[in-house]
C-alpha cells in the first residue's frame, strides 16, 4: 500500500520509513514494488524506490534520509530518476537492486495485457520487457549509462538495456559467490521461467 516500515528489536516503529500511500496505485500487480539502498547508504543516506503512481505509471524515485531521524526518509528529497507510462495495469516488473558493480538494475515488464498485445518483449527500442542497468552515482542526472552495457553501441536498442525479451521479470538476485544474475520471469498459463 505504499508504506515502508522500520522494525527495531522486533517492534515496528509507529512512523513509517516512507509513506507513499497517497501516491501509489494498488490494483492488480501495482503498488510499492521495490526498494534498494544505495551502496554508499551509510554515508549518503540515499534510498531508491520503485512503485506505480496513482495513474498506474512506473516510477523510480530517489529519497534521502531525514536530517531529523535515521528511521525516516525526507519526503521533500524526492527525485525522479525514471518514469515510464504503463499501457496496462499488470506486468510492471518493479524489482530494483544494486549489482556487485555498483550500478542500479531495474526489472521492467512488457507492460501487461495477455499475450503482450503491444509487442514490447521483442522491441529493442523501448524500455519495456528488460532488465535495465544505469548509473545513479556522481553528477549524472537523472542517471547515466554504463559504457559497457551490452547494447550501448547498437542504435536499435535503448542504451539502458542489460538483458531483454522478458514478460515480467518481477524478481532477480545476484549470486553472492559468482555475481551471476538470476531472474524470475512470469509465464502465462503453463510455464514459469528462471533465467541466468
Amino acid at each position: 500500500d505504499g508504506r515502508i516500515l522500520v522494525s527495531v528489536g522486533g517492534d515496528l516503529l509507529g512512523t513509517p520509513f516512507l509513506d507513499l500511500s497517497g501516491q501509489v496505485s494498488t490494483g492488480n500487480e501495482q503498488g510499492l514494488l521495490g526498494m534498494a539502498l544505495d551502496p554508499g547508504f551509510s554515508e549518503n543516506g540515499r534510498v531508491f524506490v520503485s512503485y506505480t503512481d496513482s495513474d498506474g505509471d512506473s516510477q523510480i524515485v530517489r529519497y534521502t534520509v531525514s536530517a531529523d531521524s535515521p528511521n525516516r526518509l525526507d519526503p521533500d528529497s524526492a527525485f525522479t530518476v525514471l518514469s515510464l507510462e504503463q499501457p496496462h495495469t499488470n506486468h510492471n516488473g518493479g524489482h530494483i537492486e544494486f549489482g556487485p558493480d555498483g550500478y542500479l538494475y531495474i526489472g521492467v515488464g512488457d507492460g501487461g495485457g495477455q499475450g503482450d498485445p503491444d509487442d514490447h518483449a521483442q522491441d529493442p527500442g523501448v524500455l519495456f520487457a528488460k532488465i535495465l542497468r544505469i548509473v545513479v552515482a556522481g553528477d549524472q542526472e537523472p542517471y547515466g549509462i554504463p559504457s559497457d552495457n551490452p547494447f550501448v553501441d547498437d542504435p536499435s536498442f535503448v542504451p539502458e538495456t542489460f538483458v531483454w525479451g522478458f514478460r515480467n521479470p518481477w524478481r532477480f538476485s545476484f549470486d553472492r559467490e559468482t555475481a551471476d544474475l538470476w531472474i524470475g520471469d512470469v509465464g502465462q498459463n503453463d510455464i514459469e521461467e528462471i533465467d541466468l
